[in-house]
């Protein structure tokens, strides 16, 4: 769109890189009495790293609460792809025992009441 100059967008990308490293080390990025929510500290040490000309404009044309819904999506979708890989483990690892333990007899439940013995 021409908004930002590509010497911005690197700025931009590295002064993000920095702040990103900064929460992940141990006892995260150093909040202030200032910072109203994770945003604000963001822009803050961002604003720190490249100067504020360039912050400024991290969120040219978009509100906080664009932010905050982007942030929510970014979030949302690592964790489904966490509890994807998670349920197939699960999927496969039960496939397995009831391959390995079909000879095995366990209580059968109907209506949370016990019932006839089944196999695993």
């Amino acid at each position: 769109c021409g908004l930002l100059s590509s010497h911005e967008v690197s700025e931009i990308h590295r002064g993000l890189d920095i702040v990103a490293e900064e929460w992940s080390k141990e006892g995260g990025l150093a909040l202030q009495p200032s910072d109203e929510d994770i945003h604000t500290a963001n822009e803050r040490r961002l604003t720190e790293l490249i100067g504020a000309g360039i912050a400024g404009k991290l969120h040219t044309g978009r509100s906080r609460n664009d932010q905050v819904a982007t942030d929510v999506r970014l979030w949302l979708r690592n964790q489904i792809d966490e509890l994807q890989g998670d349920l197939k483990q699960l999927l496969s690892t039960t496939v397995a025992r009831a391959r390995h333990e079909s000879h095995m007899l366990m209580p059968g439940y109907t209506h949370m009441q016990p019932a006839q013995p089944i196999r695993w």
